[in-house]
């Protein structure tokens, strides 16, 4: 591709998770206020709900990258994907319980199982190689950008007394626009998986990618759903309403911070740019367990998000560098899987953690997972000496 083909490509893509992430941020940062005011559901019952809905995405993620790749049928995986998004909506309005709540949650990260390798395949493809950071970086911009207007909607609707099912319904519009940007992004039919059937032991890995997954599935046993903060940040004494605009203050530092990240990444290597990411994660963590003081929770929030934006650039290109030749969008799926079965037992371990131990007790396991995951890190991810970016 020409380089303006492949910024607008990225563009697209970018505008696609804009739209339908606005429409997920309107609903998810309500979701554990609905139910525990509605339904009366415990922190443990939360974290069940998300760690079951991840559970099933981990799953589909790295079959959906294998089919990707095979096919070649990227892009037909994406749509489908983020159409999941409108089904999650429509259920959420028809929940009566928080059962109805677990399918919608359920739905919705089935849809982004199905959907997040190939996407990330789509922009590794459409990327610069030597900048491919900052192509993640752009993108995750564009993601978080959505998410806090998102997120910002979210705070109107409450603040004015709409309510939940306003906000539910009036989600699917921003969902409906990104899904039709869909079709205008190009796919590059580059080279096949080949026709042998999906063998996860016979994946020749890089060493260092491998190590490296194997910590950051550690990290992500620590690494709870999003939804604790916002439960701890209530817990603190702040209302509902501005519990989401803590929210929203995430999404914007994430948003501002992603793409000087990402290409930070491409200039200093990923290893240079992981480390820290790790360090400000556990440093947030050990702040929620430390402190009771508002102003303090602001800005862990903020550093919350400038975790976001330290990983999600470096990591994902590092990852995809790291993948053999027509085996992006498998790799991908791995780590996606990683995450996803790693949030899943994060999330049931913190609301266990929350009801039986205390609050405190999930956020000081989470930090120190993140700073032993970064030490881990600087031994045993080392840099290629012939390709520093890559590090």
């Amino acid at each position: 591709m020409k380089r303006k083909a492949i910024l607008s490509n990225i563009v697209l893509i970018g505008l696609v998770s804009l739209f339908v992430d606005m429409s997920t941020e309107m609903v998810y940062p309500l979701i554990p206020l609905f139910l525990t005011s509605a339904f009366g559901a415990t922190p443990a019952i939360v974290g069940i709900i998300e760690g079951i809905a991840e559970s099933i995405a981990s799953l589909l993620k790295v079959f959906s990258g294998y089919i990707g790749d095979k096919y070649q049928n990227k892009k037909r995986l994406t749509f489908f994907g983020y159409s999941a998004s409108v089904i999650y909506k429509i259920l959420l309005l028809l929940s009566t319980s928080w059962a109805g709540v677990l399918l919608a949650r359920v739905v919705d990260r089935t849809g982004k199982g199905i959907r997040t390798a190939p996407r990330d395949a789509l922009v590794a493809q459409s990327s610069d190689g030597a900048k491919l950071g900052g192509s993640f970086g752009l993108h995750k911009m564009l993601d978080m950008a959505g998410s806090a207007i998102g997120a910002l909607l979210a705070y109107a609707f409450i603040s004015t007394g709409l309510g939940f099912h306003n906000a539910f319904l009036y989600s699917i519009i921003p969902a409906m626009i990104g899904i039709s940007i869909i079709p205008a992004i190009k796919e590059e039919k580059g080279p096949s998986a080949g026709g042998e059937k999906l063998s996860l032991r016979g994946l020749k890995l890089d060493r260092r990618l491998k190590l490296y997954l194997a910590i950051m599935f550690v990290f992500c046993l620590g690494n709870s759903s999003n939804t604790f903060l916002l439960l701890k940040a209530k817990e603190r004494g702040f209302s509902s309403s501005n519990v989401i605009l803590l929210y929203l203050l995430f999404n914007v530092s994430a948003s501002v911070l992603a793409i000087p990240f990402g290409k930070l990444s491409d200039k200093l290597g990923r290893s240079a740019i992981l480390i820290p990411g790790y360090l400000v994660y556990g440093a947030v963590y050990f702040g929620f367990a430390l402190t009771g003081s508002k102003p303090a929770i602001i800005l862990l929030f903020f550093a919350y998000g400038a975790y976001t934006a330290l990983i999600s650039g470096a990591e994902r290109a590092f990852v995809a560098e790291a993948a053999p030749s027509g085996l992006k969008g498998t790799v991908l799926g791995i780590y996606g899987m990683l995450q996803g079965i790693g949030l899943l037992l994060s999330s049931v371990i913190a609301g266990l953690m929350w009801d039986y131990a205390g609050s405190g007790t999930l956020f000081w396991f989470g930090g120190s997972l993140a700073f032993a995951s970064a030490a881990a890190i600087a031994v045993a991810v080392k840099k290629h000496p012939e390709n520093a970016a890559a590090s």
